[in-house]
């Protein structure tokens, strides 16, 4: 299965309409300005990534107290996607092809595009969800995990945090806020989609974009320690979940 090619260069071109988030220190004000229309479901998405980013620093446990909360979040924004694919009436498949065959949008096509998104989004956190188990695990002691630099042979200790006693409960907590967060924005998107044809490959690949700031936390917030990396996690992270929000709600508006 590809990934369809105007699709993708559309939503480039939305992304250029949003690119003005990452200039700004705090979000809030931007959702909760009164002469902008109002959208819950964007302060919801803010509010929740608000309250993560505050629990993990008010905790002190370190970078690991945020990374997992937000591997939850990335895997209920797929959940969610995987609904929403399920539940288009009518949908378009211009440039999606499997095995490098054009497609027609039929229930088939349709099934087999959300399993296949299933299994390779899933399969990907999957890989996630065992990183930050080994990370978690060789943390659990001194609260770094040792890299070695492949070049030079050295061991470099990256500062992630320990988990504390209450993980459980801080996962739980995580799981529902962020279901009720993105829930209300599903409802959303679903009514519209209803209401025109979306093209599948392209609701297909939008999630995907969200799990960018996760690779960069690693490589840079690990190097940074727990204060900056946190600040740096939870600011990729918000800003990423705004701006597509802010990015499916054009698409959305958007005259078919």
């Amino acid at each position: 299965m590809t990934l369809p090619g105007p699709p993708l260069r559309r939503i480039l071109a939305q992304l250029s309409h949003v690119s003005h988030l990452t200039s700004h220190v705090c979000l809030l004000p931007i959702y909760l300005d009164p002469q902008r229309p109002p959208d819950s479901s964007a302060r919801g998405i803010v509010l929740m990534n608000l309250a993560v980013i505050v629990g993990a620093l008010v905790s002190g446990e370190g970078l690991l107290m945020l990374m997992w909360p937000y591997w939850i979040q990335s895997v209920v924004i797929g959940y969610y996607n995987v609904r929403r694919m399920q539940k288009l009436q009518t949908f378009s498949t211009d440039g999606v092809k499997i095995n490098d065959r054009p497609v027609s949008p039929t229930r088939a096509t349709q099934r087999q595009t959300w399993i296949f998104f299933l299994l390779h989004y899933g399969g990907f956190h999957f890989v996630y969800f065992i990183f930050l188990a080994v990370f978690s695990s060789q943390a659990a002691a001194t609260g770094s995990v040792p890299v070695t630099i492949e070049n030079t042979g050295q061991v470099v200790d990256f500062e992630v945090g320990r988990l504390p006693d209450w993980t459980l409960l801080w996962m739980a907590a995580s799981f529902v806020g962020f279901m009720v967060s993105h829930g209300q924005s599903h409802r959303e998107h679903v009514e519209s989609d209803l209401r025109q044809t979306r093209n599948i490959g392209t609701l297909m690949f939008i999630p995907y974009l969200r799990v960018i700031p996760m690779h960069l936390t690693i490589i840079l917030g690990a190097v940074l320690g727990n204060g900056g990396g946190l600040l740096l996690f939870g600011a990729l992270k918000t800003v990423a979940d705004v701006a597509m929000h802010k990015v499916e709600h054009r698409m959305l508006q958007r005259p078919r």
